[in-house]
């Protein structure tokens, strides 16, 4: 038996048992990871250096892709570094700082996802006020809310997370330090604490998703009172992609933590975890981009312009 005090690394859950499988796993994780990094770095570019997508849809989707770009980094390079040198090893305060980085960008990426929400409603439900409530102003004081509720929400579970005594191993049955599993690992009553605060985000997270339907179904109902249907389609073909990305994050989310403990095993929980941690941030730049002829003909003049200058 063990307390928190002596245990100096966790161990995570290895992605496989095999040499050959865990090579795989770092070429697929090394593709991922660039994959994402090249396309939210790309929409940060475009929407920074791009005059005319200075507006507050664009300027929330860089502050989206600054949170994809953190998540991957946060748990992505330390579990292709444990395949590549086939280890299961994590310090206990590196352990700490990704619970914390983690806890962090998914926070700040959920709270975002609610203010694009409602950037969408006022410029479909109320575009003659669109200036008024969503300057610069009121975009600038909107993202620093959702990046400092992020902090605070990863601080309070990080402090209070690693302040439990730890007496069962140290051995967690996930690629990468998360809560719950730590959780699996204390012997105190006071992880009741714990459970306490994530009862509270899990009912500012339902606060949050109560007003995102709410938000998309005044859309909807503004949306099929426009008398033209070219006027419906470019409504509609501007609140998909967030749409999308919307119910990317929650379904993934949900039942990831959610799911009845009778299908549950390791191998599902681990490609759960994946999907719901590794694989939108792929996923949301590319949704975002495909689907807007305004960021696409933005990216197109940056990279003419580019290859002009040489």
């Amino acid at each position: 038996m063990s307390n928190s005090s002596s245990i100096s690394h966790f161990l995570l859950l290895p992605l496989a048992h095999t040499r050959q499988l865990q090579l795989l796993h770092f070429c697929l994780f090394l593709g991922i990871s660039l994959a994402a990094l090249l396309a939210n770095s790309l929409i940060i570019s475009t929407v920074a250096c791009g005059h005319h997508l200075h507006t507050p849809m664009f300027f929330f989707l860089l502050n989206l892709a600054l949170t994809d770009l953190g998540c991957i980094c946060t748990t992505v390079p330390k579990a292709m570094h444990n395949s590549l040198w086939d280890t299961r090893n994590i310090s206990y305060s590196g352990c700490a700082a990704q619970v914390f980085l983690f806890m962090f960008f998914i926070s700040a990426e959920f709270y975002l996802l609610t203010i694009m929400s409602y950037d969408r409603y006022v410029s479909i439900c109320k575009p003659l006020h669109y200036g008024t409530l969503l300057g610069s102003r009121a975009c600038v004081h909107l993202a620093a809310a959702a990046w400092a509720s992020g902090f605070l929400n990863a601080l309070l579970h990080m402090a209070n997370t690693f302040s439990l005594p730890l007496c069962k191993g140290n051995a967690l049955g996930q690629f990468f330090c998360e809560i719950p599993h730590i959780l699996k690992l204390s012997c105190s009553h006071s992880n009741l604490r714990e459970l306490g605060l994530l009862a509270i985000s899990a009912c500012l997270g339902f606060g949050c998703f109560v007003f995102i339907v709410f938000s998309y179904v005044k859309i909807f109902r503004a949306v099929l009172r426009i008398p033209s249907e070219q006027g419906r389609h470019k409504a509609f073909s501007t609140c998909l992609p967030h749409l999308s990305v919307v119910s990317l994050f929650i379904s993934t989310s949900i039942f990831t933590y959610l799911k009845p403990p009778s299908i549950s095993s390791p191998s599902l929980d681990l490609a759960l975890s994946v999907l719901y941690s590794v694989v939108p941030p792929v996923l949301n730049p590319l949704i975002y981009s495909l689907r807007n002829q305004e960021f696409k003909d933005g990216l197109r003049k940056i990279i003419m312009n580019t290859f002009q200058k040489e």
